[in-house]
This record gives C-alpha cells, structure tokens and sequence, in this order.
C-alpha cells in the first residue's frame, strides 16, 4: 500500500478561511443568502415574477461584466 502523507489544509479550506478573515464578508455572505430568500419566496407567491427576476439577473450580469473589462483596462475598455 501506498503511504499516504497527511495534508497540512485542504487548498479550498484556506481559501475559505482567509475570505471569512475580511470584516464584511459575514455580513455580505448574510446578505446575499436573506435576499435569495425572499426571491424563492416571491417566486413561489408569483410565479409570474421569475421571468423578471432573470430579466433582472442578465442585466446586472451584463452591468458587472462592462464594469469588470473598463476596471481591468483602467478604464479604456479597448
């Protein structure tokens, strides 16, 4: 049998720890998981609602991608 060596910290566990180290994150994690909460429950109120929602959902996508290549270009987005 193969000897097995031990790892120190699975790679994932310190990328988790190092993220749950900055102050906001509790509080981001939080608010994000309350707000899909809400959106579950409106969609099973108003199921009407969920095309929006993805309406909604593709434009902010939209938003965050221009945003992330104008960002990453200083601000030429060429």
């Amino acid at each position: 049998m193969a000897d097995v060596t031990p790892m120190t910290m699975c790679p994932m566990a310190a990328t988790c720890k190092g993220m749950m180290e900055k102050p906001r994150f509790g509080f981001m994690v939080m608010a994000s998981g309350i707000v899909l909460i809400i959106l579950g429950v409106a969609v099973l109120i108003e199921p009407q609602i969920l095309v929006w929602f993805v309406a909604i959902a593709l434009i902010f996508m939209g938003i965050a991608m221009l945003m992330m290549a104008v960002s990453k270009s200083g601000g030429n987005p060429d």
